[in-house]
């Protein structure tokens, strides 16, 4: 079921006035049984392999508490071995027997394996790495062992962040499913403006700007290369919008039942480095390889050479985790070595800074990092959009045209972009709304930089807040495109 359809508008309501209706020792079964039904609404078959990982580590949490010394350990590798061979089986036994197939023609071998015909089910990735953090954090002795069944199932399940996330931490949601949550109307409204904003970003922004990307990157051979820049620049605000408009959605469908979910995203295209991109994009993810691959690899506590080493493993997965796919994994390095290039040329940055004198001008230099690392974000999202490495390659190959042409003071591209823009799928209508959606978005998050802005709205008088929800629901509901479109992450 999509955040964006119709039948999301009937569920969502339903589900709120009845869960506040039931008493205290029957919502948990409510929610469980709503969440059975939110994911059924894709592929309910697929629902006995959520519940499989959801018994093994279910009873593996039980064991590993039981247990002591090196029993617990072996327990802890079974349950991770076993959770992760279900992912294996269903995302990446095709990528690896492909690759493994190319290796063999190339050496001559025979080699008979076939390809699984199997859809990869709905958020596989993300409840899987929710069900790793539990049995983990059990090990470490940072949480008990959850003994309800029907608890730790609705951890995993819960239907605001089961197929996209956030990736939650047992300490922070188990026990919210055990508390009395009494209806509170500034909580309830605070979430509801959420979603009008995750669905504003939505269907407004990422699947107006959907339109010129996917025509553009369906076949990048047919576009000049001022198309595959724009089209770049436009995912980079698709892909935001898009997924942090499903996390708002997410957080506010959780906070009107009640509930606190991590946040996900706090405005990354203002980060001064690559390394504050990654505190502030996906932070549930990225803080999830953090503690349970990069910090376990030694994190930064180590030698230079072994840090980088712990950098490229954790991207590397990272990339992995994403897809399977050679231009996912060359996402993730490309990030690891954007990290390490950084530590690298740290003092002579700063030296560079001194003897231009940027030192002494810290907002210009805050805006120049902001603007080199938007650029090289926007960079590796070539490799995380394009279908395949031959489009990845025209693409990058577009990069180098244009800068060849800017530094020569050949502006082709821009002739190209003002005489052929609208022939690459938007409408100079189109254009012109998006353009003004991701001004007023961004001036948002200006404001945002002081703070929450529906927590800023509760201080304003009546007219002025209903008058902001008006703008809101009405660009949502008037200007918004509801094709349903899935969110690029469900792929994941």
């Amino acid at each position: 079921m999509l955040f964006n359809s119709f039948h999301f508008l009937i569920f969502f309501p339903t589900v709120v006035c009845v869960y506040y209706l039931l008493p205290q020792q029957f919502r948990w079964m409510f929610l469980l049984a709503a969440s059975c039904i939110f994911y059924m609404a894709f592929i309910p078959i697929y629902i006995l392999v959520l519940f499989t990982t959801i018994i093994i580590d279910y009873t593996a949490a039980l064991f590993i508490e039981r247990s002591q010394g090196e029993q617990r350990r072996i327990y802890l590798i079974i349950s991770i071995i076993s959770t992760c061979l279900v992912l294996f089986i269903f995302k990446y036994f095709n990528f690896f027997n492909a690759n493994m197939g190319y290796l063999a023609h190339f050496l001559h071998w025979n080699y008979p394996v076939k390809s699984l015909s199997l859809i990869l089910p709905i958020g596989l990735s993300f409840h899987t790495f929710q069900s790793l953090s539990y049995v983990v954090e059990v090990y470490r002795g940072n949480q008990k062992a959850e003994r309800h069944f029907g608890i730790y199932a609705l951890y995993v399940m819960f239907f605001p962040q089961l197929v996209a996330g956030p990736v939650e931490r047992p300490q922070n949601l188990l026990h919210q499913f055990y508390e009395r949550h009494h209806f509170n109307y500034d909580s309830f409204t605070d979430g509801l403006k959420l979603i009008v904003w995750g669905l504003f970003k939505k269907v407004v922004i990422a699947d107006r700007l959907a339109v010129l990307v996917n025509t553009v990157y369906g076949d990048p051979s047919k576009f000049p290369p001022a198309a595959h820049l724009l089209a770049t620049f436009f995912f980079a605000f698709q892909i935001y919008c898009d997924f942090s408009g499903y996390s708002d959605i997410a957080i506010g469908c959780a906070q009107s039942l009640g509930f606190k979910l991590m946040d996900n995203f706090n405005r990354p295209y203002f980060s001064k480095s690559v390394a504050e991109f990654w505190k502030r994009w996906h932070i549930s993810l990225s803080t999830w390889f953090k503690d349970y691959v990069y910090i376990p690899l030694g994190g930064n506590r180590v030698s230079r050479q072994k840090l980088y080493y712990n950098l490229i493993i954790t991207f590397l997965l990272s990339g992995l985790w994403h897809g399977a796919n050679w231009t996912f994994i060359i996402w993730g390095l490309l990030n690891g070595f954007y990290m390490i290039f950084s530590i690298m040329t740290r003092e002579w940055r700063d030296k560079w800074a001194e003897k231009t004198g940027l030192v002494h001008l810290p907002d210009l230099r805050k805006y120049l990092s902001v603007s080199i690392t938007f650029l090289l974000i926007c960079f590796s999202w070539i490799f995380f959009r394009s279908a395949n490495l031959s489009d990845a390659l025209i693409m990058v190959k577009s990069v180098g045209i244009v800068l060849g042409q800017i530094v020569t003071f050949n502006f082709q591209f821009m002739s190209d972009l003002k005489n052929h823009i609208f022939e690459w799928g938007l409408t100079s209508y189109e254009l012109f709304l998006v353009s003004g959606a991701l001004i007023f978005m961004e001036f948002i998050h200006v404001i945002q930089s002081h703070g929450a802005i529906r927590h800023m709205l509760r201080t304003k008088p009546t007219w002025y807040r209903w008058m902001v929800y008006f703008i809101l629901i009405y660009s949502v509901i008037v200007l918004g495109k509801f094709d349903q479109l899935k969110f690029i992450y469900f792929q994941f």
